[in-house]
């Protein structure tokens, strides 16, 4: 009886190991897709900022010179994109130097993107500009490309002088500091204050 009893163990092990072999696949899987709910979910490199910063005042140089200084309440840093950027989802305060540090122009917007790489900057949104004349010029949309020098949008903008005449139309072309430029479609000034005089372009 001892014997048969000795030679019955092994019999049950083995199929204990045969059940536990057949069984091994399903608790992987198991565990497998178990495991995939917990793992974090990272998007493409364009969809993931490197840095993000909130309650930005920051000076930017260029070729060793301070030229610009940024307000914003939410800067964040695509420097790992296909195309590198920076974004600024919240509303954007810029003030653009010259050479003696004066603020050569300011500029607002809803949202703006720099591409670091093109060095060209777009706004979006109760685009907002002013000059060193004092010239106001608002749009909704504008291209500022370093490279070139130049600013330029196809959308209708405004533009107000300090001799109270407004000026619009579609599309338009500057230099940097925005007191050359031209409106490709213009509407024709139309003079704010009663008191101006007629002018023949008014005729």
């Amino acid at each position: 009886m001892q014997a048969r009893l000795y030679r019955a163990v092994p019999k049950a092990c083995t199929s204990l190991m045969l059940v536990f072999i057949l069984l091994l696949p399903c608790l992987t899987t198991s565990c497998r897709k178990e495991n995939k709910q917990f793992l974090p979910a990272f998007g493409p490199r364009d969809t993931v900022p490197a840095m993000v910063t909130d309650s930005v005042t920051t000076l930017i140089s260029d070729s060793g010179r301070i030229r610009y200084r940024i307000l914003t309440p939410l800067w964040k840093v695509y420097d790992k994109a296909y195309e590198p950027y920076w974004q600024f989802p919240k509303r954007v305060h810029l003030e653009r130097f010259d050479d003696s540090l004066r603020v050569e122009s300011v500029i607002e917007c809803d949202t703006a993107k720099y591409f670091t790489r093109r060095k060209l900057w777009e706004l979006k949104g109760n685009v907002l500009i002013i000059n060193l004349n004092g010239e106001t010029f608002e749009t909704s949309l504008l291209y500022w490309d370093q490279r070139a020098a130049r600013i330029y949008t196809d959308s209708f903008i405004r533009i107000e002088q300090r001799e109270a005449i407004l000026s619009s139309g579609m599309g338009f072309e500057s230099n940097q500091s925005m007191t050359q430029y031209t409106i490709f479609e213009p509407y024709g000034p139309i003079y704010l204050d009663d008191e101006q005089p007629d002018s023949p372009a008014m005729q």
